[in-house]
């Protein structure tokens, strides 16, 4: 009977993050259809009708700014980042063990650090208007600030998946 119970909380964390993430990467891909949309708008504008609009750079910084970050945080729900995975199969299950344990906890310091001076930048330049658009002139820090606490939210997701797991063949 305890076993029914334990685990619901936990698959429906999971549930409620994969529906996160997912919403996530549908924001990330709109916004690069979007930034190919703008940027199709402006060699357009530019070559055939010889009027080159002025918003068209700082929404495209918006737009890579958000598929960037978004698509970033999306990666390490998924586990798509960068790392040395062949690696680490290769090495003895409680070294393995110990990096992936290290691994989401430094994805967590590089995404608070991320979350935290992001929103820093935004809040520093938001009474500055961008040059072109009617945006304020910091909001490509928004998307990377979310996305950093993105980050950090899917990564101790991880690290207390990896925390909870029994640890295969030795122990620590």
């Amino acid at each position: 009977m305890s076993e029914d119970t334990t685990p619901a909380p936990d698959s429906a964390s999971r549930s409620a993050l994969d529906r996160l993430a997912d919403g996530v990467i549908a924001i990330a891909a709109t916004a690069l259809a979007g930034l190919v949309i703008v940027q199709g708008w402006q060699v357009f504008a530019r070559y055939v009708i010889n009027d080159s609009p002025s918003w068209t750079e700082p929404v495209t910084l918006l737009l890579l700014s958000i598929a960037m970050s978004l698509g970033a945080a999306a990666g390490v729900h998924t586990n798509r980042h960068f790392g040395f995975f062949l690696l680490q199969e290769h090495m003895r299950p409680a070294l393995r063990r110990l990096v992936e344990l290290l691994v989401p906890l430094v994805i967590i310091a590089i995404g608070a650090v991320i979350a935290w001076w992001g929103a820093v930048l935004l809040l520093d330049g938001l009474h500055i208007k961008a040059a072109g658009a009617r945006l304020p002139q910091s909001i490509n820090y928004l998307p990377l600030s979310l996305g950093g606490a993105l980050m950090v939210l899917f990564a101790l997701n991880r690290f207390v998946r990896v925390l909870r797991a029994a640890p295969a063949g030795e122990g620590l």
